[in-house]
């Protein structure tokens, strides 16, 4: 199974690890630490000596309550670190919802566009339907940052994630994106209780009928808070737990701030033989 993007093939045969790279001031877990260009790009760099596969930068905090950034700002925000990403040999990923920012990020070479927004804005869909080959994971989300805790009521949340993350997969490839340029995440949090994201977790292997890999985001999520008591600055234990639980249900890929550590548990999980990311099924 393979991640086709921008610049590489990416093999999925072992779960891979995404290290998260925010460039807002505000975001939940380390809000303001790499605000700063060169202070971002040098995250990158400690992430890549860590062992992180594919880096993700974002400009824009999606933390319940979180205001949208305008696309200037977060413009600003995130072009200096894509610049200096590109050049240190990784596949790297753009966390956006902004279809113009998606387009100018594409053309300067990023290989992946992360949409919390599953490419719902005007526009989105198509930015990547032009591309010829970029990455994309479209994530589920009910309602957007602002208020989405406000709306998490779900009859049955396995079923209408999953139902969601198929029409949009669904409107991709009625505009010819190739199934091996998606990759789906449940969006553990945006939009969901305590005991959706658990539930979706137990039940993750569910989500492979659609035939995609899974990318998981538990990392310092506030699910981990509610059950260690832990703030986010202490969560990386039940930060790795979930990524190794997650990796158990299914997922290929693992989005984290702690990449060394969770690469260490995964080269102990691969050296005990424990089983890895489920094969693809053809939709």
């Amino acid at each position: 199974m393979f991640w086709q993007t921008t610049n590489h093939r990416i093999d999925l045969s072992r779960p891979l690890v995404m290290g998260i790279v925010n460039t807002t001031p505000d975001s939940f877990s380390d809000g303001g630490k790499f605000a700063d260009a060169r202070a971002a790009a040098d995250h990158c760099r400690r992430l890549i000596d860590e062992g992180a596969d594919i880096l993700d930068i974002g400009g824009e905090s999606s933390r319940p309550g979180a205001d949208p950034v305008p696309l200037e700002q977060e413009r600003t925000r995130v072009m200096p670190v894509l610049e200096a990403a590109l050049v240190m040999g990784l596949p790297v990923s753009l966390d956006t919802t902004k279809p113009a920012l998606m387009a100018q990020a594409l053309a300067l070479g990023v290989d992946i566009i992360n949409d919390i927004n599953a490419l719902n804005a005007p526009g989105a869909l198509d930015t990547i339907a032009a591309h010829p080959s970029c990455g994309v994971c479209l994530m589920h989300m009910q309602g957007d940052p602002k208020s989405m805790q406000q709306q998490a009521n779900y009859a049955d949340v396995v079923e209408q994630v999953s139902q969601m993350l198929s029409v949009r997969v669904d409107a991709l490839r009625s505009r010819g994106v190739a199934v091996d340029r998606i990759v789906l995440d449940p969006g553990i949090g945006f939009g969901k209780t305590v005991d959706h994201n658990f539930e979706l977790l137990r039940r993750q292997r569910e989500l492979l009928v659609l035939g995609l890999p899974l990318l998981a985001g538990w990392s310092r999520k506030s699910s981990i808070g509610a059950v260690t008591g832990r703030d986010p600055a202490d969560r990386l234990a039940g930060s790795v737990a979930a990524a190794l639980a997650a990796v158990l249900n299914g997922a290929s890929v693992v989005r984290v701030h702690d990449v060394a550590a969770t690469v260490d548990a995964l080269k102990v999980w691969r050296a005990a033989g424990l089983p890895a990311a489920a094969p693809q099924i053809s939709p």
